[in-house]
């Protein structure tokens, strides 16, 4: 029987699919996984309405912005959910670039973001003004997706930058420095599965596959199996040294900034996100999401 085909959109290639498509997990669950960049959110989410996604690796931000609040980046609410958390943002952390020598510097320079209204740019801000860097010091620069704003990073394009899933330990080989991690704001999921809603039964049926291979993977790489496989991916995929995909492999397997075996959204991380909007963007939805939120969550 051919193995049923999923699109699916992602900021940074993911390690976890890799290792799992490399020791067969993923062929044995009869699926094939197409994987495809993508170069912002917006971007990623117009795609995901329009079917070219069956699936998309995203911020959960980003999923309770297209569902509930109006005044996103598209202008239209989507029936995304949230099928399942993946990891607590693989390093998910604040750099400056090789030219400045302190987080103070960045006042009066730029913050480079995906888009100025997501989730990692209120991360942004808010690491930012723990360290006593107001929002109105400093403006915004629109870099799209997390490996395009490292690149900028590196080359001084901007000040200051969210960055992870490896493209962190890229920057850091390149002199960049960081300042902040996100971990000090709260409890935090970095990534979750997105899709649109749907009663097709075979559908659902190979979205929960999916789900099943991606958190079994995730317990055996966090359990210390696949260690080498991680690396060999880590080394192929995101471009790391032998070094920096070993730091990768750790970052993976820690419980604070690492894979979410479970695959649970808790609550406490959906606070978190729903309490950096209130801070940097409120707006009227948020008052009723918390009602809201059990629609976005699905069940597999």
């Amino acid at each position: 029987m051919r193995p049923l085909q999923l699109h699916l959109g992602t900021f940074t290639r993911s390690v976890v699919l890799e290792v799992a498509r490399q020791d067969g997990s993923l062929a044995e669950s009869g699926l094939e996984i197409r994987e495809t960049l993508v170069t912002s959110s917006p971007a990623q989410f117009e795609a995901l309405e329009a079917r070219e996604f069956d699936l998309v690796f995203t911020s959960p931000d980003n999923v309770l912005a297209y569902r509930f609040i109006a005044d996103n980046p598209l202008h239209r609410h989507l029936r995304v959910q949230m099928l399942a958390a993946l990891d607590r943002g693989l390093g998910l952390s604040l750099w400056i670039n090789p030219s400045l020598t302190s987080v103070e510097q960045v006042r009066g320079g730029t913050l480079g973001v995906d888009v100025a209204t997501s989730g990692f740019a209120f991360v942004g801000y808010e690491l930012l003004a723990r360290a006593s860097v107001a929002r109105s010091t400093y403006g915004t620069i629109d870099l799209g997706s997390t490996p395009a704003r490292a690149s900028a990073l590196t080359t001084s394009t901007c000040s200051a930058s969210i960055l992870n899933a490896g493209n962190e330990l890229r920057a850091g080989a390149a002199g960049c420095h960081r300042v902040g991690v996100v971990h000090d704001i709260g409890p935090y999921i970095g990534t979750v599965v997105g899709a649109l809603e749907t009663e097709d039964n075979l559908v659902l049926d190979a979205r929960a596959r999916f789900i099943d291979v991606m958190l079994d993977t995730s317990t055996r790489i966090v359990a210390g199996e696949r260690s080498a496989h991680v690396i060999a991916a880590a080394r192929e995929l995101l471009g790391l040294s032998d070094e920096q995909a070993h730091a990768h492999l750790e970052c993976l397997r820690s419980p604070l900034t690492g894979l979410t075996p479970t695959g649970v959204i808790d609550q406490a991380s959906l606070d978190t996100l729903i309490d950096l909007r209130r801070r940097y963007l409120p707006t009227p939805e948020l008052n009723t999401i918390g009602e809201l939120l059990e629609s976005v969550l699905a069940s597999n």
